[in-house]
């Protein structure tokens, strides 16, 4: 299963790629700043509103994450007529 799945974002067009690409490290940038927040609350005084806003930008950035996935290979099967 995880070989069909590489062979599957090494046959995507490259603007898809490239979208993808950024799109994914865009969301990873949101999760390190969410953990960041999330470590402050913990070794500081906690702040319930801290940690809320951690807990969401850590969530937005997962949802952020599989949008970009699934999006980028229904867009690249919609391009090759695929779908």
């Amino acid at each position: 299963m995880i070989k069909t799945l590489k062979e599957i974002f090494k046959q995507l067009d490259k603007m898809t790629y490239k979208i993808m690409k950024y799109g994914l490290e865009f969301c990873f940038t949101i999760c390190i700043l969410a953990v960041f927040i999330l470590f402050t609350y913990h070794f500081t005084f906690p702040s319930p509103s801290m940690y809320y806003i951690g807990i969401s930008l850590f969530r937005i950035s997962l949802i952020f994450g599989i949008e970009f996935i699934i999006c980028g290979l229904v867009v690249d099967g919609i391009k090759k007529q695929m779908i």
